[in-house]
């Protein structure tokens, strides 16, 4: 069982004292977040992808490669890469690199982004979004498992004998899971490929949570990867500790209140009975969440929302103190009565055994040393117009 955390990067006015950091501020708290969560024992850390105010999650492959170089251990993830208005070409590139400077540490979580605007600013059409998600995806596939690619779709320009580098690590991509909060279509798409799917369990109430992962469990069987139980899957989750419950309540409910996703809406009693979000007492957050495996079964992976809603970093390193002090429970709670042939959650490590052992996947190509033109581009007509100078 994996347990970690996961950041939106939203720069919130705190309600308590009216200060909003500035980008600067909430970029760096985010490395101090990610280190932390290393000291304390936690298995990953993920953070969102947004390009707009008021979020400093843009570049998020920027962000994973400057914590990667100051950790060891932490897994590094995405919650979410946009598969749907992000380049599948730059995806391929750019998490293969980050795999190869993390050795392996990396994963990610493709998803198609709750942000109206963003599509038309990356120029697709919101109206395409699950079309977007399963095209880039298929692309995506195949440009990690394939060192030669020629591809025609929708929605891009076509491929023509095309090459992704760097190849992935050790010849294995890394692993892939599919969030979603609402759309069936993704958790049919992580079932199709045997990927992971990753529930946002933050809004909706339990039955929902429980319905969207039925339906992958479902999936993944009915595509041939295994039992329903095998399949792989992750959850979202809320929570504001003290050791005193109440004070907990009294400490979190103007950062509730004010929430620009959920202020001025349920109350926060409401919210916390009808969605996972626990604030209370350590022993109660620690009840809470292992009573998630109640409606999804044995699951491989727990990620926590913490820095969120105005929360000060001081506030939010204070926070994951805490979670350090249950985690053991935790960890031997998700442990009992889990049946032995449910699979631990994929890392770099047991999917390069599972491949059969590490792989050198150079594509060692003989190139013009002017261009870096090969004789497999000069088959492509239109490059060579380009290379004649008729274009």
């Amino acid at each position: 069982m994996q347990i970690g955390i996961f950041t939106v990067g939203d720069v919130t006015t705190d309600p308590t004292t009216g200060q909003t950091p500035t980008e600067h501020e909430r970029i760096k708290a985010t490395v101090a977040i990610a280190k932390k969560a290393e000291e304390i024992g936690l298995d990953v850390f993920a953070t969102g992808e947004h390009h707009n105010p008021p979020f400093i999650a843009s570049a998020p492959t920027t962000t994973l490669a400057y914590i990667g170089a100051q950790t060891e251990r932490i897994i590094l993830s995405t919650a979410t890469t946009l598969i749907t208005t992000t380049d599948p070409v730059l995806i391929a590139e750019n998490y293969a690199k980050l795999q190869h400077l993390t050795d392996g540490r990396v994963d990610l979580m493709m998803g198609r982004g709750n942000t109206g605007p963003v599509y038309p600013w990356f120029g697709k059409d919101i109206r395409q979004g699950i079309n977007l998600a399963i095209e880039n995806y298929a692309l995506l596939h195949r440009l990690w498992r394939e060192d030669v690619v020629d591809w025609e779709g929708r929605f891009r320009t076509p491929l023509h004998g095309f090459t992704s580098t760097p190849r992935p690590l050790d010849g294995v991509p890394p692993f892939v899971w599919h969030g979603s909060i609402r759309s069936p279509e993704i958790a049919e798409q992580a079932a199709y490929y045997g990927d992971g799917f990753f529930h946002n369990h933050i809004f909706w109430p339990p039955s929902h949570t429980e319905q969207m992962v039925r339906l992958y469990r479902q999936r993944w069987e009915h595509y041939g990867h295994g039992p329903a139980d095998t399949a792989i899957v992750g959850l979202g989750g809320q929570f504001f500790m003290r050791r005193n419950s109440q004070d907990a309540v009294d400490e979190f409910r103007p950062y509730f209140d004010n929430a620009p996703v959920y202020g001025h809406g349920p109350s926060l009693e409401d919210f916390t009975e009808g969605t996972p979000l626990t604030v209370g007492s350590p022993q109660q957050v620690l009840e809470r969440t292992l009573s998630f495996r109640e409606y999804v079964g044995d699951y491989q992976r727990q990620l926590f929302l913490v820095d969120h809603a105005g929360l000060p970093l001081k506030t939010v390193l204070e926070q994951l103190d805490l979670l350090g002090e249950i985690l053991p429970d935790l960890r031997k709670g998700f442990a009992e009565g889990r049946p032995a042939h449910v699979p631990d959650a994929p890392t770099h490590a047991t999917l390069v055994e599972a491949a059969g052992g590490a792989q050198d996947s150079t594509v060692y190509a003989d190139g013009d040393a002017a261009t870096g033109t090969t004789d497999r581009d000069l088959q492509d007509p239109e490059v060579a117009r380009i290379l004649q100078g008729e274009l």
